[in-house]
């Protein structure tokens, strides 16, 4: 297995919240000698500086600025993905007794696959906000990392129909069974417990918390020929993986930028989401002219990382035939005529030609004429920043599920071409 799918496998395991993935890409860019900048402080910044900031703990973006010019002639080449998954959060007054079993209510966060979420070994992770001994109020990531939760499913015997017909409602066929008895305790004791256990000695009382679901079922290396990698959240920290290896490979003397934000699996509508100030912020103060900045983003482009749908062969009619991206087979432009995707001719156009000058094969995913087709951060960012902007991604099977699937030679061609893209003196 090479270094980089290794890497990838740790990051991915590293990552069950968007909390924990901004975390870790932090921890790698304070290794690579990026300086952490507090968006309450006021910046002082040097030509070709390494930067980033991070907001609400699960949004990031970092950025290098050009060496030998200023940014309002180099402008920006920008990648863009985000760091949130669909999954099961637990409910702010979640413990639920049934029949001698302690379960939590679990609320639905995005697009999320049901089924796949039966019969798996659960854990829980995410952010808690606390007082300390002295009153004081922090907040501190928390991890079970062992299986805790489990969500059995109905046996076939008392449901006949379900391969045929089985629904689920997500409010009483969704809580997870945590414990037998009532030994457990409510859950912000349990939260308490566990904090302690991983060193956080100085709880004195649980104010609130943002906890999720997830599966505790490592990233694996799959196929006779070890050619796909399948794991929980590749939609999207595979992309946020992606591109931050891209920056930190990437020698430019360009500005480059790289952002991951949250929320965009529920509409990007938020503080730290694609939809709300964050980049546009971060900009306004690396250039604060607005007829400046106006230049520079006129000299600047995003590219949209967020993964594709690859043509599933056993489902073949749900893609346009001409438009069925393969694993494997190269990184895929998303198309959309009414502007669900960013893309267009100029921007696809210098896609295809970075790739063709690093030797990588390029894909087009086009949505069925009669379907309904998704977004991504890229509409958005393009409209609050008036950026060029192109999106792109991996293939991928099963998205949305608790465990998805993606071809391992995509996730090297598509960070040589990022790579291109942050190195290219013209966007």
């Amino acid at each position: 297995m090479s270094e980089l799918l290794v890497d990838l496998k740790a990051f991915l395991q590293s990552s069950p919240t968007p909390y924990h993935a901004v975390k870790a890409m932090a921890k790698r860019l304070d290794v690579a000698g990026y300086q952490y900048l507090d968006e309450a402080d006021s910046w002082a910044l040097s030509e070709g500086g390494r930067y980033y900031t991070v907001r609400n703990g699960s949004s990031i973006i970092a950025w290098c600025l050009p060496k030998a010019k200023s940014v309002i002639e180099s402008g920006f080449r920008m990648v863009g993905a985000h760091t949130d998954s669909p999954c099961l959060k637990v409910k702010p007054q979640p413990e639920l007794h049934k029949h001698d079993y302690q379960q939590l209510g679990v609320e639905v966060y995005g697009g999320v696959l049901l089924n796949p979420w039966f019969d798996r070994d659960l854990s829980m992770a995410g952010r808690v906000s606390y007082l300390d001994v002295d009153r004081r109020r922090k907040q501190a990531l928390v991890n079970f990392q062992k299986p805790v939760a489990v969500l059995p499913s109905l046996a076939i015997h008392l449901d006949r129909d379900a391969n045929t017909s089985r629904t689920i409602n997500a409010q009483t066929h969704l809580p997870v069974i945590l414990a037998q008895g009532a030994h457990a305790g409510d859950f912000k004791s349990i939260l308490s417990q566990q904090l302690i256990k991983e060193g956080v000695a100085d709880v004195a009382e649980i104010l609130d918390y943002e906890i999720s679901l997830y599966d505790t079922q490592e990233p694996s290396i799959v196929g006779l020929a070890d050619e796909f990698i399948a794991s929980a959240r590749l939609d999207n920290l595979l992309s946020c993986f992606m591109g931050l290896n891209a920056l930190l490979n990437a020698d430019s003397d360009e500005g480059v930028l790289l952002v991951c934000n949250d929320h965009e699996e529920v509409g990007s509508m938020s503080a730290a989401g694609a939809q709300g100030p964050m980049l546009s912020q971060v900009i306004e103060r690396l250039v604060p002219a607005v007829e400046d900045r106006v230049r520079m983003l006129n000299r600047s482009m995003l590219i949209s990382a967020d993964n594709a749908h690859g043509v599933h062969p056993n489902f073949s009619d749900k893609h346009d035939a001409n438009h069925g991206p393969l694993l494997n087979a190269g990184p895929v432009i998303k198309i959309n005529a009414n502007q669900r995707y960013a893309s267009n001719s100029e921007t696809s156009g210098l896609f295809k030609d970075l790739a063709q000058q690093v030797g990588v094969p390029v894909q087009s995913f086009v949505v069925r004429s009669d379907m309904g087709c998704g977004s991504t951060i890229g509409p958005i960012t393009a409209a609050e920043l008036g950026v060029k902007t192109l999106d792109i991604g991996v293939p991928q099977f099963a998205m949305h599920s608790i465990r998805e699937l993606a071809g391992v030679q995509d996730v090297d061609s598509l960070i040589k071409v990022l790579e291109a893209f942050y190195k290219e003196k013209y966007v």
